[in-house]
């Protein structure tokens, strides 16, 4: 099926095409690309121009570009623009434009990747749905999926995040959003603001993307829930909130988290709720709730929508929850593994850590005879400067009682192991390598293991190394 032809996309790019050709697909990377795809060579760590040749060997019916690439034809299919990053907005802004789409933005400082991928869920069984990849959110994420939207799809849900100030408002403008969506305002990026309120205008800018009509789903429970709400009420028609607070549209009055799963009672104003999601969470009970609401929004079916939730697990690195078995010979030899490693601030700390405490260990099927609830976590990067008295205040959660041993990598996560109590204190890293090296004797059968740091502090590497250790049981 086509998705541009040369015709449409230099029409839309007030690009020059060579050739006669049109496109399945977009991508940026030759690693992903499928034939038929529309390689953009865009410029990051390298320039893109230098594999416009490999992307059209491999077969991508044409390639985004600013010149002609050194070791490509005059006769090869291109689209030719001044600037490629500008030539991959246009194209992210004539696919929004040509879409009939219900549109939903999603941002928030924690959850948002998440809740995204639970709308993507739940939406597909209620017409043809596009998402975003992974967390492609950022300057050339949210114009990529808007430029890969077919043209009949019915509901499209869009990601979009920050980094600095100023970012998202120009993306929420592009995406055109008919709801936009704010899971929580929690200590972010903080270095990059002056405070936390700071970091909620910013979510709130999202709003300023509304369409004529469009409703802001907001978080009531957060101390920067009115500055939301004052934003909210400039840009949108409606307002729906939900949260545990008393006048929540979508309120949250109680969760129960059980080993796999979680079970939340809600009232969505007059109407008594009570949903599964698939894996155990506080949080995700909530962004489960806020999944409801825009569900309810969109005039779509929410019993179907409740059935896809009790399903729903979240994308890899994000709390994903997997068995390794440590001993093929024998019955029970194997660890619980939560993977939780792709980012981490203080709040969303907290919900991994309370997910570790009521977790199940098995007893009587290691070497230890008691299963133990163990935590490996990772520095939690770019909070400013009271960086240190947060790492240092994580010990202080109250389900830190319920967490028998905690490992630490990094300088910034040596304030949490250096006040940890003797009997909980585990071992201290200075990196993420050091650790993995040591991964294999830090577990043993019958524990539950939480993996849990930002992006950048590499704990991914003491993942890999326990899934080495031992092996993904198959389901089934």
């Amino acid at each position: 099926m086509s998705l541009w032809s040369a015709q449409e996309a230099a029409a839309a790019t007030g690009g020059r095409v060579t050739g006669d050709w049109q496109v399945s697909g977009v991508s940026i990377d030759t690693r992903t690309l499928q034939r038929g795809d529309l390689f953009v060579a865009l410029r990051a760590a390298r320039d893109g121009h230098e594999f416009v040749a490999q992307a059209l060997a491999k077969g991508a019916a044409a390639a985004l570009v600013s010149h002609v690439p050194e070791g490509v034809g005059g006769d090869a299919p291109l689209l030719i623009v001044e600037d490629v990053q500008a030539g991959l907005e246009a194209l992210g802004r004539a696919g929004r434009a040509r879409s009939r789409a219900k549109v939903v933005a999603v941002t928030g400082s924690v959850g948002k990747t998440s809740t995204k991928e639970m709308l993507r869920d739940v939406l597909r069984h209620q017409g043809r749905t596009h998402a975003a990849e992974a967390s492609y959110n950022n300057h050339w994420g949210v114009p990529l999926t808007l430029a890969r939207m077919p043209v009949d799809t019915q509901f499209a849900v869009i990601e979009i995040g920050m980094n600095h100030p100023g970012e998202i408002a120009p993306l929420a403008r592009m995406a055109r959003p008919h709801v936009a969506v704010i899971t929580t305002v929690a200590a972010a990026h903080l270095e990059a603001f002056e405070d936390i309120e700071g970091i909620a205008r910013e979510k709130a800018s999202i709003f300023e993307g509304l369409e004529p009509g469009g409703v802001a789903v907001i978080n009531a429970d957060i101390a920067t829930a009115p500055i939301l709400r004052a934003e909210a009420v400039r840009h949108a028609a409606r307002i729906l909130s939900f949260g545990t607070a008393r006048g929540a549209h979508h309120r949250l009055l109680n969760v129960e988290l059980h080993d796999r799963v979680t079970v939340g009672h809600a009232r969505a104003w007059r109407s008594p709720l009570v949903y599964k999601v698939g894996v155990p969470g506080r949080h995700f009970a909530m962004n489960a709730l806020a999944v409801l609401a825009v569900v309810q929004v969109l005039g779509c079916d929410r019993a179907v929508a409740m059935a896809d939730l009790a399903g729903w697990a979240p994308p890899a690195g994000r709390g994903t929850r997997e068995e390794l078995v440590l001993d093929l010979a024998s019955d029970g030899m194997s660890i619980d593994l939560i993977d939780d490693a792709f980012n981490a601030n203080p709040t969303s700390m907290a919900a991994a850590l309370e997910v570790l405490a009521a977790a199940q260990p098995r007893d009587g099927v290691g070497r230890v005879a008691r299963g133990r609830r163990i935590a490996i976590l990772g520095d939690m990067l770019e909070l400013g400067a009271d960086e240190v008295a947060m790492h240092a205040g994580l010990a202080d959660l109250p389900y830190m009682a319920q967490i028998d041993e905690i490992h630490c990598v990094g300088p910034r996560m040596r304030a949490l192991w250096e006040v940890l109590s003797e009997g909980r204190q585990g071992r201290w890293a200075a990196t993420a390598e050091d650790l993995a090296a040591q991964a294999h004797r830090l577990i043993d059968a019958g524990d539950v293991v939480l993996v849990k740091g930002s992006k950048g502090s590499r704990v991914s590497l003491v993942v890999e190394a326990l899934r080495r250790a031992g092996r993904v049981a198959e389901e089934g």
